[in-house]
């Protein structure tokens, strides 16, 4: 008879086996444990090693120079941004926090709600390249809230805005007057400005009550030639109500200033597209060119 060899089997080995068994019989809370008693003595691994480049200063600087993007030349301009937004709390903090973030600096902003229900309409005005304005426009486009963004910048757009200012019917000398007693430069500086020739104090009470009857027609003329209107008369001042493009705005205030402007409000801009009229699209011919750049003169008849 022919014995077989008899194998000594180690303890070791029946917890792998055992746990082999558990790996393929089962699929419970415990087979993490058991794989990892399977594989806790084996060996890692090592992790692979890369050989850095040894750099010297001048290459590197010369590096850093080569990849850094010079920066852009354009200049900036404005930008009008007309903003189609869910009409909801926190929308205005969520766009000028993205704007303030690439550290722009708003110049105007007008918020209202549209004809729609739950659709509001803003207006931003911005200072800046055209690729870095548009970055930002994406950027506000992707927030959720944000329907659409519109750059109304290279466009045609009718542009308004809203002025109420407090002008003075007094005089210069009453003005100066005022600022000297807010600005508490003292009696000194009061009494200086109440001892000039014109000043109310020193008229008698008609007279007085023409000069500022005076002030006001020069302030009532002025309003009209702008397209303004008074709104509110006192004794003492008067408010204007006027409604124009920013840049008439802002010369209205430039001429109305020696009246002595007490109270000044003004609205941001508000814009929209014109809508271009069937027939007269630009077709590249510009119809304000004389004959003369057209024809050529030296190819006509002697006539």
């Amino acid at each position: 008879m022919f014995r077989l060899p008899i194998r000594t089997v180690s303890a070791r080995s029946l917890i792998g086996l055992r746990s082999v068994r558990l790996i393929r019989c089962s699929s419970s809370s415990t087979s993490a444990l058991a794989y990892k008693t399977l594989h806790r003595n084996r060996k890692r691994p090592s992790l692979p090693t890369v050989n850095e480049p040894t750099w010297s200063a001048g290459s590197a600087v010369s590096s850093i120079i080569y990849e850094t993007p010079l920066p852009s030349k354009s200049p900036k301009t404005q930008h009008v941004l007309n903003c189609l937004v869910q009409n909801e709390p926190g929308v205005l903090s969520l766009v000028s926090g993205t704007l303030a973030a690439r550290g722009f600096n708003i110049d105007s902003l007008v918020v209202c709600n549209t004809e729609v229900k739950d659709l509001s309409r803003m207006t931003i005005v911005l200072d800046g390249q055209d690729g870095v304005i548009e970055q930002a426009r994406r950027q506000i486009e992707d927030l959720v809230p944000v329907y659409a963004v519109l750059d109304y910048s290279h466009s045609q757009i009718i542009k308004r805005e809203l002025l109420l200012v407090r002008v003075s019917l007094l005089g210069q000398e009453y003005f100066h007057e005022l600022i000297a007693h807010h600005n508490q430069e003292g009696e000194a500086a009061e009494e200086e400005y109440r001892s000039e020739k014109y000043h109310p104090k020193n008229l008698a009470p008609s007279q007085a009550l023409r000069q500022k009857y005076e002030h006001l027609g020069a302030i009532k003329q002025l309003s009209d030639e702008f397209g303004g209107k008074i709104v509110d008369i006192s004794d003492r001042n008067c408010i204007i109500e006027l409604s124009a493009k920013p840049e008439r705005i802002s010369a209205f205030i430039a001429l109305i200033r020696p009246f002595g402007v007490l109270e000044l409000a003004r609205s941001g801009m508000m814009a929209l597209p014109r809508t271009p009229v069937d027939g007269t699209q630009d077709d590249g011919t510009d119809p304000t060119k004389d004959a003369a750049d057209v024809v050529d003169v030296s190819q006509m008849p002697p006539s």
